[in-house]
């Protein structure tokens, strides 16, 4: 019996199974072709808000400058790759006279109320070098302040310019956005006065 199942049988089975991979190589060949050849093509807007480069911060609608973090640490917490550092702002020192009228509260007997610190971080710095891309920072985020970035055309040299601060690459973006802004506006009137 078992000759029988090794001559005859397994080569059917055999035969079957490249009968199915043939059907799935057959299936793709006919479609269209999905791979973009770089130096004479480039990527759609529509594919390219589906890519998810490196980890990024979202500013504040009204500043875009300003990051939307408020440094709760659920990001660098949950990170298991640990590639997120950062910093929380310390509390503003009072002024003199502040600290005399803090002290002139106290001796009233009134509740004296110290200068929080501004809940922006400081240093937000984020390692690429070591990030797996996982997406844990992101989901953790209670405010998402974090997303992926969609610029497939970053390139770094060294391991050093993997070490991204992300706060000076928001402030970048932000000017970027605000110097576009005009020459879009300009070009809009354009086209409305053609029109």
């Amino acid at each position: 019996m078992s000759t029988f199942r090794k001559h005859v049988i397994q080569p059917i089975l055999d035969c079957w199974s490249l009968l199915v991979g043939l059907k799935i190589t057959g299936k793709y060949f006919c479609k269209p072709q999905v791979t973009v050849h770089y130096p004479r093509q480039v990527i759609d807007d529509e594919n390219l808000s589906t890519y998810g480069g490196h980890v990024e911060l979202i500013g504040k609608p009204k500043d875009p400058a300003m990051p939307k973090c408020i440094s709760c640490m659920m990001c660098v917490t949950n990170c298991p790759s640990k590639c997120l550092k950062l910093v929380k702002q310390k509390a503003p020192k009072p002024t003199p006279e502040e600290e005399a009228a803090m002290k002139a509260a106290e001796e009233a007997g009134e509740k004296v109320v110290k200068p929080k610190a501004p809940k922006n971080p400081a240093k937000f710095t984020y390692d690429y070098t070591l990030c797996s891309l996982c997406g844990t920072c992101i989901d953790n985020c209670p405010v998402k302040s974090l997303k992926f970035s969609n610029n497939i055309y970053w390139v770094a040299s060294s391991r050093e310019e993997m070490n991204i601060d992300l706060i000076a690459r928001l402030k970048e973006q932000a000017t970027q956005v605000s110097a576009s802004a005009p020459k879009a506006k300009a070009q809009k009137a354009e086209a409305e006065k053609e029109a």
